[in-house]
């Protein structure tokens, strides 16, 4: 398996629990918006841990970049890498996985879900193509929302939010369900990107396959 040390260039935080690592990209080291690589801590005891992640960075970038949630909680890999800075270094391995696009759609994220998203709708804008895509983004709290201020950019009124445990003025309060994908989607005869939590992909998948959606589910 094709494994890389990568120095990391910097740690920015995103939220108060997910950071944006960027990285050294490794040379002719490439990727498709939307795939991923396994990421383990390059430090004793940690290099073995292998955990996928996505790519948020493009291709054409000279570094690599991710954008993950921290749970120092589960003291795993993820609690390891919130420790990171800096000047430490990770191990990636082979590029993997793809999102099959599929034209233009709706996309369901929930929580660090929309991480696979991310590349995609940055590839778009930078093609032109963002066209009618829109962007169905779940959260806890507003405080949850992964690049608010880029989503709201890129997408405009495309970009809804909806949490499931905070009333925010401007924000929808409710669960992504039956009734509230009614509310907010007129035309179910298009492609539907969704991810997320399993239980919430599964009922997602389920629903829209009885709306008449074309789902297309991302898996992590």
């Amino acid at each position: 398996m094709e494994e890389h040390i990568v120095p990391i260039l910097d740690v920015t935080p995103v939220t108060h629990n997910v950071r944006r690592f960027t990285v050294e990209k490794p040379a002719g080291y490439r990727f498709i918006p939307g795939q991923a690589t396994e990421v383990a801590v390059n430090k004793p005891g940690w290099e073995k841990e292998r955990r996928p992640f996505t790519f948020t960075a493009l291709n054409s970038w000279d570094h690599l970049e991710f954008t993950i949630k921290i749970y120092p909680e589960r003291q795993g890999v993820t609690n390891q890498l919130g420790l990171l800075q800096p000047g430490d270094s990770l191990r990636i391995h082979d590029v993997w996985g793809a999102i099959q696009y599929r034209g233009e759609g709706t996309f369901i994220a929930g929580g660090a879900g929309v991480t696979p998203f991310i590349a995609i709708f940055r590839q778009l804008r930078k093609d032109g193509q963002l066209g009618g895509n829109q962007l169905i983004f779940s959260n806890k709290t507003k405080a949850d929302i992964i690049l608010e201020d880029e989503f709201r950019e890129m997408l405009g009124p495309n970009f809804i939010n909806t949490l499931t445990e905070e009333a925010v003025p401007g924000y929808d309060n409710h669960k992504i369900d039956e009734v509230y994908l009614r509310s907010r989607i007129k035309d179910f005869d298009q492609p539907f990107y969704i991810c997320g939590p399993d239980a919430m992909v599964a009922g997602l998948k389920s629903t829209l396959e009885k709306l008449g959606g074309k789902t297309i589910v991302v898996e992590l």
